[in-house]
C-alpha cells in the first residue's frame, strides 16, 4: 500500500504526524509548522491576513478588525496546495481565530476536483487529544502506531498525576492565554492544572477561553499566574509580561508580590494539542511543587517573571 501525501495545516497535526512516524509523508504545511525543526524543509501553505508581530493589545485589535471587516483570518495557498495533491489534509475546528480552520480548507478544495481526506480536529481535553492522535493515525493507515503513541503519552501523564495526588498543598492558579486584554485560558488547561496539583481558577475543565478583567483576577486572590499566550514564545511572553506589568501592580495582587507569575512558552507547548502536552504538563508540575518535580525544563518552557522595579 502507497504511503499517503499528508498536508498539516495546523502545528500541533504536525508533530502528531511525526511522533507517529509519518514525517516522510508530509508534503505542505501551515505557516506556524515548526516543530520539529526538520520540517522547516516543506512548502509553507497558509499565512494570516491581519498584523500579528505588534503587542497583544495590536494584534487584538489588528485580528478585531479584521474580523469585523468579515474578511477570512487565514490564507491559503491554493494553487500550491492543489499542485502537491495530497490524500489527506489535517486541519481544525477548535478556533477560527487561532489556526486555519476546517471552513478555510473547505473553501479552497471545492471545486477542484481532486478529493482529498480531510482530518478535522477539535479537541477540548486531553483525552480529545489523545482521540485526534489516533484519527490521525487511523486516516493514514496505520491505527496501531496511533495505540501505541497514546498508551505512552497516557502512562507518563498518569505518572505525574499519581504523584501529585499525594500532595496536600493544591494553590490556586490562573493560566492567562492573552495578556491584553486578559483571557483565561480552558479547555484542555483546567485538566491539566488539576494533573499537575493545583486548583484551577475562574474556569473549569473544557470551558472556552474567555475575556476577564484585572478587577476579576484582584478578586480571585490566586497563588499562581502562569501566563502562556497564544502564538508567543517564552522571551516574547516575558516582553508582554513586562508591558502590563502596572495593570498587577495597580490591583494590588498578592501574587504579584510573593512572585509567583511565571512566563511560559505557549506557543511551543501549552497552545499546541499534541504529544508535547505532557511536557506541558511536566512544566507546571515542577513551577507548583518544585519540591517534588523536576524535569529541567526551566529556561526552556518557563522563567520566573522578574518584573523591572520602577522608580
Amino acid at each position: 500500500m502507497a504511503r499517503p501525501r499528508i498536508v498539516s495545516l495546523i502545528a500541533s497535526a504536525t508533530e502528531i504526524v511525526c511522533a507517529l512516524g509519518y514525517e516522510d509523508c508530509l508534503v505542505g504545511r501551515s505557516h506556524e509548522c515548526d516543530y520539529p525543526p526538520s520540517v522547516a524543509r516543506l512548502p509553507v501553505l497558509s499565512g494570516p491576513t491581519f498584523e500579528v508581530h505588534g503587542s497583544s493589545h495590536q494584534v487584538h485589535d489588528a485580528l478585531r478588525a479584521t474580523l469585523a471587516k468579515g474578511e477570512p483570518v487565514y490564507r491559503i495557498d491554493q494553487e500550491k496546495l492543489h499542485a502537491l495533491q495530497p490524500d489527506v489534509i489535517i486541519t481544525q475546528a477548535h478556533c477560527d481565530v487561532c489556526a486555519v480552520s476546517d471552513k478555510d480548507v473547505a473553501e479552497v478544495i471545492g471545486g477542484q476536483g481532486c478529493c482529498p481526506q480531510v482530518v478535522v480536529l477539535s479537541p477540548h481535553s486531553l483525552d480529545d487529544v489523545w482521540q485526534s492522535i489516533e484519527t490521525i493515525a487511523e486516516a493514514i493507515g496505520d491505527a496501531d502506531a496511533g495505540r501505541r503513541l497514546t498508551t505512552n503519552l497516557r502512562q507518563r501523564v498518569e505518572a505525574v498525576a499519581a504523584k501529585a495526588a499525594r500532595l496536600d498543598r493544591l494553590p490556586g492558579v490562573v493560566c492567562l492565554d492573552w495578556l491584553d486584554p486578559f483571557m483565561v485560558a480552558g479547555d484542555w488547561m483546567p485538566g491539566m492544572v488539576q494533573l499537575a496539583g493545583g486548583r484551577p481558577v475562574l474556569t473549569d475543565p473544557q470551558r472556552p477561553a474567555r475575556t476577564i478583567t484585572a478587577r476579576e483576577l484582584q478578586s480571585a486572590d490566586p497563588d499562581f499566574i502562569l501566563a502562556l499566550p497564544c502564538g508567543f514564545d517564552l522571551d516574547r511572553t516575558e516582553r508582554e509580561l513586562t508591558a502590563v506589568a502596572d495593570a498587577f501592580a495597580k490591583h494590588d495582587l498578592g501574587v504579584f508580590r510573593t512572585g509567583n507569575v511565571f512566563a511560559l512558552d505557549g506557543n511551543q507547548y501549552f497552545n499546541r494539542p499534541g504529544p508535547r502536552l505532557v511536557e506541558s504538563l511536566e512544566i507546571i508540575a515542577e513551577i507548583l511543587h518544585p519540591e517534588v518535580f523536576s524535569f529541567g525544563h526551566c529556561d526552556r518552557g518557563w522563567k520566573k517573571f522578574r518584573p523591572v522595579r520602577r522608580r
